[in-house]
């Protein structure tokens, strides 16, 4: 079974590559994502990796975490279940209310 991992505080040129190679030194890797702005695509300094193993993934966690990339510390731990997001607020529409 695999286990998906969070990585933050990610150097925003961290590449997918780069990542890949980080983690396979480690386990086998079977999918990397790494987060980017939907406007700019430029890196948000966080992503994925989804592990082939459980145990690979806690080692990679483990060893991983706190890890200096580019004079920043990254964050690895297991990744938390998605949750249904709610759609973006309209504040004017809000501000428009409250005056009444």
């Amino acid at each position: 079974m695999s286990k998906r991992i969070f990585v933050g505080n990610l150097p925003f040129s961290t590449t997918e590559d780069e990542l890949n190679s980080l983690f396979t030194e480690i386990g086998q890797v079977e999918n990397i994502t790494i987060i980017s702005n939907r406007y700019s695509g430029r890196s948000r300094g966080f992503g994925f990796v989804e592990m082939a193993n459980d145990n690979e993934a806690d080692k990679a966690i483990e060893k991983l975490n706190g890890k200096v990339i580019e004079e920043r510390e990254i964050v690895v731990s297991e990744a938390k279940p998605r949750t249904e997001s709610r759609p973006p607020r309209d504040r004017n529409r809000e501000d428009r209310n409250s005056r009444s």
